[in-house]
Formats: structure tokens, sequence, C-alpha cells
């Protein structure tokens, strides 16, 4: 027996990354899952992988409503309802705040604040037609504190959170419950600089952070897991779950 079975849940930005991983940790729990995102070879590869009868994969642009109604509608039409959303979705731009150009601004508020919105408007009825279920947004570390060199990210991050709680407040009667995880530093083409190609970047990670290391995204995907799972986490909504090596903790002096 899986920790999801039955269950049926979207996960955005699904087609690598911290999406990918809860995509496979999902279906591992007896989850039929919908990889949506924008990667289109790489999501369609994904849900081949793990098969038709337990993956689909859609195009969604998280910032287009459009596109979450055609989400949801391909949802139900291949697995018949909807229990469970993953907003994981979201874009990283580094810069000075002040130097930022507002299309780039407006840009990352449109995938990673507007996303997730749209995602909780959409899917809220159907989860709660299907007699309730769980909505895990992606916040992250910058949600919580400042971070110099991304305003603009650390901004709508912050959204998140205060959109998690909201939505938790006004969804609890629907029996939704909605979270937030807040990764730190994670092994992903997105935030781990190794991948860019930025040694000294990543040199710089291991001394902030305590536990020495980057995160992995299959630790991110099981704090997501723990979240959806009713039996796991039945009694928690409306909270940000940091997940981070310790850095938010405070500075160390040696």
């Amino acid at each position: 027996m899986g920790k999801l079975d039955g269950r049926v849940v979207i996960v955005t930005g699904g087609a690598r990354g911290q999406g990918e991983q809860e995509a496979r940790l999902f279906v591992a729990e007896g989850a039929r899952v919908v990889v949506g995102d924008v990667l289109d070879e790489q999501g369609e590869a994904l849900a081949k992988e793990l098969g038709s009868e337990s993956a689909r994969y859609v195009h969604l642009d998280v910032g287009r409503e459009a596109d979450w109604a055609a989400a949801v509608a391909a949802t139900k039409d291949a697995f018949g309802k909807l229990d469970g959303l993953v907003n994981n979705a979201g874009i990283l731009r580094f810069g000075e705040l002040a130097k930022t150009p507002l299309a780039e601004f407006q840009q990352i508020v449109q995938v990673n604040q507007v996303g997730v919105f749209l995602g909780i408007k959409t899917t809220a009825p159907e989860i709660a037609a299907a007699g309730g279920g769980s909505i895990v947004n992606t916040a992250s570390y910058a949600g919580m504190t400042g971070m110099a060199y991304v305003g603009a990210y650390s901004a709508t991050k912050h959204a998140v959170i205060g959109l998690t709680r909201v939505a938790a407040l006004e969804l609890a009667k629907r029996r939704i419950r909605v979270n937030a995880v807040c990764p730190g530093a994670i092994d992903t083409a997105m935030s781990n600089p190794a991948q860019l190609g930025s040694r000294g970047l990543d040199s710089l990670y291991r001394k902030l952070v305590p536990l020495g290391r980057v995160g992995r995204p299959e630790e991110v995907a099981r704090l997501a897991l723990f979240l959806t799972a009713e039996e796991d986490s039945s009694y928690i909504t409306g909270q940000p779950f940091v997940i981070d090596g310790g850095w938010l903790a405070g500075a160390s002096v040696l």
C-alpha cells in the first residue's frame, strides 16, 4: 500500500528538478500524476517512462488561466478526478533590484506568484468535489528572509507564503489543506550554481549551510509527499516548512 493510493495529483514544473522527483515519488506511492510544464519534450518523456496508467503530460504555462483550465480538464479526462496539487513551477533571475527591468520583474511575478494563485483558484473546486485533499505550494528560503540579488524572486516567494495562509483559512471548510515547502539551496539546474558552471558560488553555499551541502530534490519531494499524504499530515494546514540544511537558523562564527 502506498501513501497516495487512489489519489490524483497535478505537479507543475514537473518535467525536471524538484517537480520531476515529486512526480516520480508520488507515482511510486500509488498516485496518478499529471505532469505540467512548458518543457514539452522532457515532460512527455517522463510521463512515458512512468507509464500511461500512472502519468500524463500536459503543456502548462502556469501564468495563463486558459492553460490551467485545459490541464484540469485533461486530468479529469484521464483519471476522472483531482485530489491534489503541487504548485512547484517557478523561475529565478539574479540581479540588483534597482537595476531589474520592469518586464523581468513582471515575468517573475507572473510565473511564481500569479501561477500559484491560478493553481489554487482553478483546482480548489475540483479537489473539493473529490472530497477534499491537499495543495502544496513551493515557496523558498528566500520567502522567509531577504536575499540580495534575487529581489523579485524573494518578493514572489514571500507572496506565496501569504497566499498559502489565506488559502488554508478559506479552504479548510472544503476539506482542503494548503501548505508550503521552503527549500534552500537545492541541487537543480535552477538553484544549484554547480550546474551553472560556478564552482565559487557552490563552495559559498557549502560554507553557508550548516549541514555542509546543497539539498537533493528528492529530499524536497519527500517533504511534499508528507504534506500531501492525509495519514501523515491530516492536522497541518497554513504552514511554511523550511528545508534548507539549517541555513535559515542563523550565521556561525566558526
